[in-house]
């Protein structure tokens, strides 16, 4: 039953996925590159890379990459981190701040409307809490980027 059950739970996330991409009104934005910036706007003081990677899912060269975009775009600085004087923190410019407010607007109606159409008030609150409880079983973060070593498994 687990795996009938993550196997529904990843095919609904994967076409919700794709018809949020092809189907978004995202301008020239990548959907990955709203991501990263949907992040930064729920944090104040910016983000360490590393706390990018965990919040958007994508290695480390593929985040360092997509900011260095924005950063071009006008879109994301780099700061010092007042922590960490090795370390900067990835902060939204106030164009950046515009731009993911807008597509915010527009990508929070499409998400609403794909999981309404198919969902009762009950059922999303149901789903968000399953999703939830599932988010705080998992390891801590770090242990989700090693490999287990294979010398240590029976």
């Amino acid at each position: 039953m687990a795996n009938e059950a993550w196997e529904a739970l990843f095919r609904a996330q994967a076409t919700l996925a794709r018809e949020f991409e092809y189907c978004g009104d995202w301008g020239d934005f990548p959907p990955r590159e709203y991501g990263v910036l949907y992040a930064l706007a729920g944090a104040e003081g910016g983000l360490r890379i590393t706390e990018l990677i965990d919040d958007v899912l994508l290695t480390q060269a593929g985040v360092s990459r997509l900011v260095a975009r924005l950063e071009k775009r006008g879109l994301v600085e780099r700061l010092p981190d007042p922590d960490d004087g090795r370390a900067c923190r990835i902060v939204l410019t106030t164009e950046g701040r515009d731009v993911q407010q807008r597509l915010g607007r527009a990508h929070a109606r499409h998400v609403r409307e794909a999981m309404t159409r198919a969902l009762t008030a009950s059922q999303l609150t149901a789903l968000r809490d399953l999703g939830k409880a599932l988010t705080a079983a998992a390891p801590p973060a770090t242990s989700q980027h090693t490999k287990p070593d294979a010398r240590n498994t029976a």
